[in-house]
């Protein structure tokens, strides 16, 4: 039980966790205008600047006057008719632009969608490690996060066996990615087809992230479960946006596809909540998603550069092993062979404290896997500049020995 706040706040409010990722990515900007040299592997943002046509799109926008005013709040009608179409080619998955719904980023989709279809009591099946946000927004909806473990041992996936021991009666939903934001893994064909019928089997809703559709590397396949499992598509709410794959996290443009009807109630929640995203904002999604992915694909490109030299330096790291990520931006080292031993006079005995030492003695940020559910491992962004990848790799290296 929460402690009663003297202030008056809510219990509802004491009782979130702060956004770790956020925490870190916040202290390592403060050090470094302090003047210290940090580099910073927190975030979960492309380093990229948003593709030109998509900037001048906005500029014309905010020059237009009926982008000055509200708009309808579940967006703009031609960005969800375009948001449809898109995700018809990319995914294969065929949707009406009335079960789109556009929303403030990705993160207000998924608390969108626990608030939709999560009453008190309910309890939603969580593969761990998991993004940091998914479990608030489950306890923000007085629903209950079941955690099902995975790790390195097995490819950071869980299995159909897995999630039917997690089962109870209240199992109301499964929250599933792929690529994975904390750990790049990449579900097969084969695992998705095997959750989504285990899903249909039994009445389960999915709530499937596919914000990093486009970051898939070397063999990997991206995958959209309610494509490869069509008779899911009636108990199934796709969350993505326009954040990862053009570069464009502060423009806070993201959307949820789903049945009509929980489009329509959404719709009444955001109608009090929020009303319209920023038209200027949509306007520039508008010129994403209708737009070529050639500029997409050359982020792609410096990504996948980037994690095989992350992954080659983190195993090269003393008391350190990695799985190569085969998707998203991170990688989600062990680094459990740090822990308890001398490193350069001090101790740390998890990688909370690890991350702490770390960022004091060689000024580098990393997230402990505390944050996502698995301690003894971490996250690391490969979304920065190459140069400072390597130097800051180099530094743990050092460190290490």
């Amino acid at each position: 039980m929460c402690p009663a706040s003297p202030f008056g706040i809510s219990q509802r409010v004491i009782g979130v966790a702060e956004s770790a990722t956020v925490a870190i990515t916040t202290k390592a900007k403060a050090l470094r205008a302090a003047g210290a040299p940090v580099i910073g592997y927190g975030a979960g943002e492309p380093d990229f600047a948003t593709p030109d046509h998509i900037v001048a799109a906005a500029v014309e926008a905010a020059q237009d006057p009926k982008n000055h005013k509200y708009s309808a709040a579940v967006g703009l009608p031609e960005l969800k008719a375009a948001v449809a179409k898109r995700t018809l080619q990319n995914s294969g998955f065929s949707a009406e632009p009335n079960q789109v719904v556009i929303t403030n980023g990705g993160k207000q989709a998924v608390y969108l969608t626990c608030q939709a279809l999560l009453d008190p009591g309910d309890e939603v099946l969580l593969p761990a490690p998991y993004w940091v946000t998914y479990p608030e927004t489950i306890k923000l909806a007085e629903a209950t996060p079941v955690y099902v473990n995975a790790d390195d041992s097995t490819g950071y996936k869980v299995t159909v066996e897995q999630l039917e021991a997690a089962r109870t009666s209240k199992t109301k939903m499964l929250i599933f990615v792929s690529p994975s934001n904390p750990t790049g893994a990449v579900y097969t064909k084969a695992e998705i087809r095997a959750i989504g019928e285990w899903a249909v089997e039994h009445q389960i809703w999915v709530m499937t992230d596919e914000i990093y559709e486009h970051l898939v590397y070397g063999d990997a396949e991206f995958t959209s479960l309610p494509v490869e499992v069509p008779e899911l598509a009636e108990r199934c709410v796709i969350v993505n946006g326009v954040a990862k794959t053009y570069a464009m996290t502060g423009w806070r443009v993201g959307w949820l596809i789903g049945p009509e009807s929980v489009a329509k109630g959404v719709g009444k929640l955001v109608g009090h909540m929020t009303t319209n995203v920023a038209n200027v904002s949509q306007r520039a999604a508008l010129a994403a998603v209708e737009g070529s992915l050639d500029s997409v694909y050359q982020m792609r490109d410096a990504f996948d550069r980037r994690r095989l030299t992350m992954h080659s330096m983190l195993n090269d790291t003393n008391g350190v092993t990695c799985l190569e990520p085969e998707g998203a931006f991170y990688a989600f080292p062990n680094m459990s062979g740090m822990l308890n031993r001398d490193l350069n006079g001090k101790t740390a005995s998890t990688t909370l404290e690890l991350a702490e030492l770390v960022l004091d003695e060689i000024q580098v940020a990393f997230v402990p896997g505390e944050a996502f559910g698995l301690p003894g491992y971490a996250r690391f962004s490969f979304a920065l500049a190459d140069d400072d990848l390597a130097e800051g790799l180099k530094r743990l290296q050092d460190f290490a020995r």
